[in-house]
């Protein structure tokens, strides 16, 4: 798994690389931090080299959407592969989040 933080247009934009899974969570914990932090910017979490998110990616994914919420800010999720789309809907993830 890999991850990169940038900053496009005023929103603070995650890509995720490779698998999101219980081994790499933790790492991807650590590495959304600085969006948990954020305030007064959109976050969208770019998962078009996304291969495969199981149940603690998509607690990592959750912990975000819960940390900026309460600050008004947007969580977006762009890029997402009709696999993954399947496991959002699969676990309604897909009426939480707002997609790009």
């Amino acid at each position: 798994m890999k991850t990169e933080l940038k900053e496009e247009n005023n929103e603070l934009v995650m890509y995720f690389e490779g698998r999101l899974d219980t081994s790499s969570a933790p790492e991807a914990e650590q590495a959304v931090v600085p969006l948990k932090e954020s305030t007064g910017r959109n976050i969208v979490l770019d998962c078009s080299k996304l291969d495969y998110i199981s149940s603690a990616g998509l607690r990592v994914f959750l912990s975000i959407l819960k940390s900026a919420k309460p600050k008004g800010d947007h969580v977006y999720i762009r890029g997402i592969s009709d696999s993954i789309r399947a496991i959002f809907a699969m676990t309604g993830f897909v009426n939480l989040f707002e997609f790009k």
